[in-house]
């Protein structure tokens, strides 16, 4: 395989089925089959764009209406720990692809994009060599352009960058991006056939904010009276004392300039949530829209639903918006799986374990009868997903080494009684007790009665930095 330059090797794994060349690849590479189900199910792989853990209605939002999300849930499991290794869009969707942190898998910006080889130890590659239909839809979000892998798929709708949310058809008539994801949806699964499995996966750019327009959130005109008169509350964290107890470089950065933008005042506040939740409702009615779909077809009683978010987003906490920073507003994610498969009294689970975005591709390739090559450093969560208690994680590495003059670069680690931070860049640390303050509110860092505590999670935190490299 490394001699195959991206192209040669997309083109080889063209056609949906094992060629004899392209087995013998795999097996080098690591791939190899488990005993495969008599009929492998399909997938559907929903990743939302900037979607934090509480804006769901199944976890716990009294505001937001999101029937098809609450009825997945509802039918399938949902995880109340779901966190990403990194919160920002490229690394984080690297991450999902490749089943690794972002200092395995090197995607630290938006310019980086996967070598051929580690192209072909993604998830999509992975499913499409064992014989799988894969498409995509939405935003790729790693490299450019020049290195879209749009040759690998079957079924490609993706676009680079951020994309538009605003469009017209072919009549001139207005269409939301959110809407044409949708369409683009069903024609992939008119294109399946039950004679062969298949793999979507749909990249929303929602809930994302469209940079560089004033309106900021863009949501489908159709829904501009949803949430008209609903008053949104403002949260704890965003009371000005907590802005006032950060240090300067977090006063000035990026998160607070951001936050002029769109939570500054109230009317500012009251808008931003409002469409930011609107955006979000247009993905809900997409995924139903999907199901009933897969339903008309037949499909519904064996494809596998996955939903995650690709990091989490302030909406106000602190004083700042966007992401990046390891607070549990920034990191903290969605994450539903629904799989018609499982029996009844599996249904409407609500799991506590720790899971990451690093896991969605080992979890995918397990649903699929593959077993996941050994650089994914990812767990399969279908043991989870199945009703086992497996020995599981307890804590995680964070890390956010993206290169901006006023994004501070970070890491850290997440226990089940703590939350350490390192900003690498200055001479800070955050830790805070999770059984004391869940909410974050009170950095520890230097009260003394928690200095050997401070000690043990730097040294931990650094021998995580070092697996995370896979050394």
């Amino acid at each position: 395989m490394k001699d195959l330059n991206r192209r040669d090797f997309l083109r080889l794994s063209a056609g949906g089925t094992i060629t004899a060349g392209l087995f013998l690849a795999g097996c080098e590479s690591g791939l190899t089959m488990r005993s495969t189900p008599k009929k492998p199910p399909n997938i559907i792989f929903l990743l939302t764009d900037d979607q934090r853990w509480d804006t769901m209605g199944c976890a716990g939002n009294p505001i937001i209406q999101t029937p098809n999300m609450d009825a997945m849930a509802n039918d399938g499991v949902r995880f109340t720990n779901a966190f990403v290794t990194t919160s920002i869009c490229a690394s984080s969707r690297a991450s999902i692809f490749s089943g690794q942190w972002t200092s395995r898998h090197g995607i630290r910006d938006f310019v980086a994009h996967f070598s051929s080889d580690a192209l072909a130890q993604t998830y999509p590659m992975l499913l499409r060599g064992a014989g799988y239909r894969i498409g995509f839809i939405g935003k790729y979000g790693v490299g450019t352009q020049n290195d879209l892998p749009v040759d690998g798929y079957d079924y490609w709708r993706g676009f680079p960058g951020q994309g538009k949310y605003e469009h017209k058809d072919q009549d001139g008539n207005y269409k939301h991006l959110t809407q044409i994801m949708g369409e683009q949806a069903v024609e992939f699964l008119h294109g399946c056939s039950k004679d062969q499995p298949s793999c979507l996966s749909i990249s929303f750019k929602a809930p994302h904010c469209q940079d560089g327009d004033p309106r900021q959130f863009i949501y489908d005109r159709a829904y501009k009276d949803l949430y008209k008169d609903t008053i949104i509350p403002v949260p704890e964290k965003a009371d000005p004392h907590y802005f006032e107890a950060l240090p300067e470089f977090l006063r000035t950065s990026e998160a607070r300039r951001r936050w002029e933008i769109r939570f500054s005042t109230p009317e500012k506040f009251q808008e931003s949530v409002k469409s930011y939740y609107r955006l979000i409702y247009g993905v809900d009615v997409v995924i139903g829209r999907i199901r009933e779909q897969l339903k008309q077809q037949g499909f519904d009683d064996n494809t596998v639903l996955m939903l995650i978010g690709d990091n989490g987003f302030y909406l106000g906490e602190y004083g700042l918006a966007g992401k990046w920073f390891p607070h549990e507003e920034s990191i903290r994610v969605p994450l539903v799986v629904y799989d018609p498969r499982a029996g009844k009294k599996l249904h409407g689970r609500v799991l506590e374990q720790v899971a990451l975005n690093v896991d969605i591709a080992p979890t995918i390739l397990e649903l699929a009868g593959i077993k996941p090559p050994k650089l994914m450093q990812g767990r399969s969560l279908v043991p989870l997903l199945q009703g086992k208690k497996p020995n599981w994680r307890t804590e995680f590495f964070y890390e956010h080494p993206f290169e901006h003059k006023t994004i501070a670069k970070t890491v850290g680690l997440r226990t089940p009684d703590y939350m350490y931070a390192r900003y690498t860049d200055y001479d800070y640390e955050e830790l805070y007790d999770l059984k004391l303050d869940p909410d974050e509110t009170i950095n520890l860092a230097k009260d003394e009665k928690y200095k050997k505590t401070l000690e043990s999670l730097q040294k931990h935190c650094n021998e995580h930095a070092q697996k995370a490299k896979g050394t």
